[in-house]
C-alpha cells in the first residue's frame, strides 16, 4: 500500500484577496496604514466610488491618535472612535441602518376544472393558477454601518471583542447585497500596533492590559482571518490597519511615562486569544 500525501496537499489554493492595489494608495499612505483588498474592492471603489474613496484616503491622512487616548476609557465609544466622527460627519459620512421585511408570494399550478380536452377551446387553459402572498417581518433586522455616503459602507473598530467582526461583515454584505452600497471599507488596528501596546503596557497602571488590549480583540489579524475564510460574502471589502506613524506624540509619551512594571510580551498581544471582558469602544 503506498502512502498517499493529505488531500490537502493536492489542492490548489483559492483565494478572494486581491494581489494589487488601486494607485490611489500612495507609498505615503502605506507608511501609515496597510491595506488589504478582497474582491477586487479597491478597483471598484477606485472606478465606481472614485470621490468617496479619495474622501476617505485624505481624511484618513488626517487622522491623528495621542497616546493619552488610548489609555483614557471611552465607554461605549472611544476617544479615537469619536475623533472620526469629527472628520467624517461634517463631509457627509452618517450612521445608517437598514430594516425589511420579506414579501413571499406562492403560486399553485392546478388542472382547470372547466377545460375540455375533448373540446380543446382555445380560450380555456388546461392549467390555472393562485397565488397567496405571505410576510416574514424583520427578514433584515437594524443592520447598522458607522459612516455610509452614498454607495460606498465604513466602519472602524478601534478596541472591541474580535467577534465585533462578524457584525461588522454581515452588516456590510447585507447592505451590499440589498444594492445600498457598492463595497465596505473596515479599519482597524494593524499588528505593527503590537510593540507599541506592549511599551504603553509596561508605563500604565491598567488591569487586565492584556485582555482589555490583546489577542482577541479587533485587530487586523482577526479581520483578515474572517475575511480569508470568505465572512464577507460576495461583498467586496477594503481592510485598513492602522500603524504606529498615526500616533502623533508616542516619544514625547514615553519620554513623560516611565516604566514602572515588567514589559508585556508582544506576542501575547497579537496571537493566542486572551480572555477578558473589554467592553465595546469601537
Amino acid at each position: 500500500m503506498t502512502d498517499q500525501k493529505p488531500l490537502s496537499e493536492d489542492l490548489e489554493p483559492l483565494s478572494a484577496k486581491d494581489v494589487t492595489l488601486s494607485e490611489v494608495f500612495t507609498p505615503e499612505f502605506l507608511e501609515r496604514f496597510e491595506v488589504h483588498s478582497y474582491r477586487n474592492a479597491s478597483r471598484i471603489l477606485a472606478t465606481a466610488c472614485p470621490d468617496e474613496l479619495r474622501e476617505l484616503v485624505a481624511t484618513l491622512m488626517d487622522f491623528r491618535i495621542r497616546t493619552a487616548d488610548i489609555v483614557t476609557p471611552g465607554g461605549n465609544k472611544s476617544l479615537i472612535a469619536k475623533s472620526m466622527d469629527q472628520l467624517l460627519n461634517p463631509k457627509g459620512w452618517y450612521e445608517s441602518r437598514i430594516q425589511g421585511d420579506i414579501i413571499v408570494k406562492k403560486t399553485t399550478i392546478y388542472p382547470n376544472p372547466k377545460f375540455d380536452d375533448a373540446k380543446k377551446k382555445k380560450s380555456e387553459k388546461k392549467t390555472v393558477s393562485t397565488d397567496k402572498l405571505y410576510k416574514i417581518t424583520g427578514f433584515i433586522d437594524g443592520h447598522k454601518i458607522d459612516f455610509v455616503k452614498n454607495r460606498v459602507a465604513f466602519d472602524m473598530e478601534w478596541n472591541s471583542k474580535d467577534q465585533t467582526f462578524d457584525r461588522d461583515l454581515y452588516a456590510a454584505r447585507t447592505f451590499y447585497e440589498c444594492g445600498i452600497v457598492d463595497a465596505g471599507v473596515l479599519l482597524t488596528r494593524s499588528k505593527a500596533l503590537g510593540p507599541v501596546f506592549a511599551e504603553i503596557g509596561s508605563r500604565v497602571a491598567i488591569s487586565n492590559f492584556k485582555s482589555k488590549y490583546g489577542a482577541s480583540t479587533t485587530w487586523m489579524g482577526k479581520l483578515k482571518y474572517r475575511l480569508d475564510a470568505g465572512r464577507g460574502g460576495g461583498c467586496p471589502v477594503l481592510a485598513i490597519g492602522i500603524k504606529p506613524a498615526v500616533i502623533e506624540d508616542f516619544e514625547e509619551w514615553k519620554a513623560a511615562h516611565p516604566v514602572i512594571r515588567q514589559q508585556i510580551d508582544v506576542n501575547e498581544l497579537i496571537e493566542g486569544d486572551d480572555e477578558g471582558d473589554d467592553g465595546d469602544e469601537s
